[in-house]
């Protein structure tokens, strides 16, 4: 691989300088303040704050990728949202279901035979293929709130999650569709809402978690 080989794949990039796509750049600091005022709220929950460090990340690189627009960009972009999806499935499993460490970490492995599976069905389905691997999200969240549903506020907080998330990836899918009719793209809402939607998620656990040690 080429790690320097240079990626086109979002309506606001027109050529290959570091401020080709102002607004997907810039937007990332949603995800930066989202991880600021989560980390300010999850004093004494230390697996939030863990989760508050990789939502920075996620603001990091992704600024990184649409800036510079290349392979190893590209990597510092997915890497810390795989860490999150898979910390914050470890969280939920070990803390909110609740399981022994070991069953989460099984529980939490599975998220890939699951992702693996699922994606190539995703991929069958017109326009939903555009974001195959990030439908599998909302699809999870939504098993775990039937799972929870009687846990106060976890079933809630979860559907709230869904529905930001649901938004934000159609406007993700709809990014290059929209390009000629809509030049400066959707992405930018893309960072915008899960800057939204995972810093609220880092919120529903926090707020398990001090319900669970004040009970």
């Amino acid at each position: 691989m080429d790690w320097f080989e240079q990626i086109d794949g979002y309506c606001e990039r027109v050529d290959f300088s570091y401020w080709s796509e102002p607004l997907n750049a810039v937007t990332n600091l949603a995800f930066v303040i989202a991880a600021i005022i989560m980390w300010g709220r999850s004093a004494g929950v230390p697996m939030a704050r863990v989760l508050c460090a990789i939502l920075f990340a996620i603001g990091v690189g992704s600024y990184l990728f649409h800036t510079h627009a290349t392979q190893w960009s590209a990597m510092a972009d997915v890497i810390p949202i795989g860490v999150f999806i898979l910390v914050y499935l470890f969280a939920v499993n070990r803390d909110i279901v609740p399981m022994p460490w070991w069953l989460a970490v099984f529980a939490t492995a599975c998220f890939i035979p699951y992702a693996v599976l699922l994606v190539p069905v995703l991929n069958q389905i017109p326009f939903i293929m555009i974001s195959n691997f990030y439908w599998t999200i909302p699809i999870l969240l939504l098993l775990y709130a039937i799972l929870l549903r009687h846990r106060p506020g976890i079933a809630e907080g979860f559907l709230i999650g869904i529905a930001i998330l649901c938004v934000s990836i159609t406007l993700r899918s709809v990014d290059e569709i929209l390009c000629m009719h809509w030049p400066i793209g959707t992405h930018f809402f893309w960072h915008i809402l899960n800057g939204v939607m995972l810093g609220w998620m880092i919120e529903v656990y926090r707020r398990h978690m001090l319900a669970t040690r004040a009970a």
